[in-house]
């Protein structure tokens, strides 16, 4: 220890690190001489080291931005796309891919092109067939939240989701970790259906993925039979894109500095003090508000809410 100390006052490098003791050791000739490692240990169990032990908290609980589906009452289902495939001759393929958090029900259906509406409308068919979560992730692809060059704008799949009663859920932009889930299934399909084998057509890609989907969801059924359960299939259903859209539209953002958030098109002041951090912005069309709630991983279970603001959704006929 006295030797560390005349090295932090005298050392030309300004070294006085494990290292440093055993070459000064080594040059004053002092044998049998202990490893690096040896008095790294001794510094430490006297407390005589300047680092600081990186401090691991543990994982926030999936889902843990909602608490219904951090604590494991309700389903989501997150949704993402694959672009820029080709088969070998020229064929484009896009693929739209979903998985359920708790449960792992996957689907992956690939196409030449997706739309919106082929997306809504592959959404009804494997909802019709599984039942409905509470709530349904996507990025912010205009695919899933419409056009974003105008304000106010409530796209295909989030009105066919408030149609079924469905909360549809915007990740934030550029973070990362809220699309984990479906980002690891997306590679999973890239490497065991797109690049284990050479396909000659569509169809044949798409029979495939379909005998992929089939046997990972039999080799999930535990785990699917120990999700939360799904709503059934509503009878009579029928999307009416002109109807006023109801329920809850909900959006993950990170404020600026100056404790904004931009949702819908407009610019909101949330709190001038939460800056640089995380906000889950619920939009209730019925009563007509945005209410705007704290999220920090650290704490997953204290969301305060920071403020609630007054926001009536203009009644806007759909564009088809």
């Amino acid at each position: 220890m006295k030797l560390r100390e005349v090295l932090r006052e005298t050392s030309d490098l300004g070294h006085y690190g494990a290292i440093a003791i055993w070459g000064a050791l080594q040059q004053e000739g002092h044998p049998p001489l202990p490893s690096v490692r040896t008095i790294g240990r001794i510094l430490r169990r006297r407390g005589a080291l300047d680092g600081r032990l990186r401090v691991r908290r543990p994982a926030p609980p999936p889902g843990w931005y909602l608490p219904e589906v951090a604590s494991g009452r309700r389903e989501l289902d997150s949704f993402d796309c694959v672009e820029g495939l080709v088969i070998r001759g020229g064929t484009a393929v896009e693929v739209l891919n979903g998985t359920s958090l708790h449960g792992g029900l996957v689907m992956s259906c690939p196409v030449s092109i997706l739309s919106a509406k082929i997306v809504a409308e592959m959404l009804v068919e494997h909802w019709r067939q599984w039942g409905l979560p509470e709530y349904a992730q996507f990025d912010n692809d205009t695919l899933f939240q419409g056009p974003h060059q105008w304000a106010d704008v409530i796209g295909r799949v989030s009105r066919l989701c408030l149609s079924l009663e469905i909360a549809p859920v915007f990740v934030p932009p550029r973070e990362t970790g809220f699309q984990a889930r479906i980002e690891n299934y997306n590679g999973s399909w890239q490497a065991k259906v797109w690049a284990r084998f050479q396909h000659g057509s569509l169809a044949e890609l798409q029979e495939r993925s379909q005998r992929y989907v089939a046997a990972l969801r039999q080799h999930r059924q535990a785990q699917r039979d120990a999700a939360p359960s799904r709503r059934p299939w509503p009878s009579g259903w029928k999307l009416d894109l002109q109807a006023p859209p109801r329920g809850r539209l909900i959006y993950l953002r990170r404020t600026s500095e100056q404790g904004t958030v931009e949702v819908l098109g407009y610019t909101f002041e949330v709190d001038p003090h939460w800056t640089h951090r995380l906000v889950r912005a619920e939009v209730n069309l019925e009563v007509g508000k945005i209410a705007f709630y704290g999220l920090r991983r650290r704490e997953p279970g204290l969301q305060p809410l920071l403020r609630t603001i007054g926001y009536i959704w203009p009644r806007t006929h759909f564009r088809e």
